[in-house]
Order: structure tokens, then C-alpha cells, then sequence
């Protein structure tokens, strides 16, 4: 039997997934300058804030979560109303099989849609594989913040990408 990815829009239902595979990016220390795991209060609050434009998507196969990508607001400032932020977490054991691939293009349809003309993220210099997922979808490397935050007493660059729809 061949497995297939399904990559839709979270639920209620999904939050303890989401919740789950958000820990083990906090654990990682490769996707997050959050040093302490989440609890299931702080996820629900989260996917709240979660709901029309900033959408959450799901990456599900064999009807197992493995991954979750959402659009959040950049800025509270209406002149940044176009831009959104991306945060894109995928499973220890999914990494690496293009779950990162398909979510980031369905969250990048999504956003279209919700009428933002581009999309931010940031990411460790060190997060090679991170970014060679956002390469290959076209987003460029606009700089690097040094010493951006502190993570396990050691300060951390942070890099900033982008990528523009018109």
C-alpha cells in the first residue's frame, strides 16, 4: 500500500498533535529560540490567535500529524498588512521526506489567497536543512541578526528570508 500526504486546514482536534511536534522543535534547539516545552493551555491560546487569515495547516499521512506550517502576523502595523511571518514544524521522523516541501506550498496558496504579497521567516544560520527547503521554494536570504536571542546561555544569530509573490 502506498501512503499518501493529506495537507489541510488544522482543527480543534490537531492541537495536541501540533502541540506535540512544536516540543520536539523546542527540544531540537533547531527551529525556535523557546527553551521551555509548551503545554496544551498555551497551544490552545496559540490556535486562537490561529484562525482565518494566519492560517495553521496540517501535513497528515496514514492519518498520523507529522508536520504543521501557520502564517502569523509580522506586524500589528497596517502597513505591514501584506507581510506575514511562517513558522513550518515537521516530526523527528518525517524530517527529510518532503512533508516540509508540500506544507510550505499549500501555506504559500493560502497566503496568496488571503491577499498577502509576501511571506518572512526566520531561521538559525546553523538550520542547514531548514533552509535548503526554503531555497528551493524560492525565498532568499535578506541578512543575518547577530546575537538576536539567547538560547541555552549562548547567543544565537538569526537569519531573515523572504519571499515576494508580485
Amino acid at each position: 500500500m502506498i501512503s499518501t500526504l493529506t495537507v489541510r486546514q488544522a482543527v480543534s482536534d490537531d492541537i495536541a498533535h501540533i502541540l506535540r511536534i512544536y516540543n520536539q522543535g523546542i527540544e531540537d534547539r533547531i527551529a525556535t529560540l523557546e527553551t521551555d516545552a509548551k503545554d496544551l493551555n498555551y497551544m490552545e491560546a496559540w490556535f486562537r490567535e490561529h484562525q482565518g487569515r494566519y492560517a495553521v495547516l496540517i501535513a497528515e499521512k496514514d492519518g498520523q500529524v507529522i508536520g504543521w506550517a501557520s502564517l502569523n502576523p509580522y506586524s500589528h502595523r497596517c502597513a505591514y498588512s501584506g507581510v506575514a511571518d511562517l513558522s513550518i514544524y515537521i516530526d523527528r521522523e518525517s524530517r527529510g521526506q518532503g512533508v516540509g516541501s508540500s506544507l510550505l506550498q499549500a501555506l504559500e496558496d493560502q497566503a496568496k489567497e488571503m491577499d498577502f504579497y509576501k511571506i518572512v521567516l526566520f531561521t538559525f544560520p546553523f538550520n542547514q536543512q531548514g533552509q535548503g527547503l526554503y531555497r528551493k521554494m524560492g525565498y532568499r536570504e535578506v541578512g543575518v541578526f547577530e546575537k538576536q536571542g539567547i538560547m541555552d546561555n549562548r547567543p544565537i544569530d538569526v537569519m531573515i528570508m523572504e519571499k515576494l509573490f508580485q
